[in-house]
């Protein structure tokens, strides 16, 4: 009445894979694993010194999103 064994375990798999499928349990990990990438990005930004330069990814793309800026002044109705 221990620990579960390695066939409770595959067992555990194979309901799971048939209940929900591959393609859902892929995108599960997909997402998992970008949201824990995302924390590890985060955390190695809020250790650096902020009087350094940025890094090339985020001057690269701060020059994207200009790029795609439309600059317009909003008028207000009368």
């Amino acid at each position: 009445m221990g620990s579960f064994s390695i066939w409770h375990w595959l067992i555990v798999l194979l309901i799971v894979v048939l209940v929900f499928g591959t393609k859902k349990l892929k995108n599960i990990g997909n997402d998992l694993g970008g949201a824990v990438k995302g924390f590890k990005d985060g955390m190695k930004e809020g250790t650096a010194d902020p009087a350094s330069t940025p890094a090339a990814g985020q001057v690269a793309s701060q020059q994207a999103a200009d790029k795609a800026t439309i600059d317009v002044e909003a008028k207000q109705k009368s």
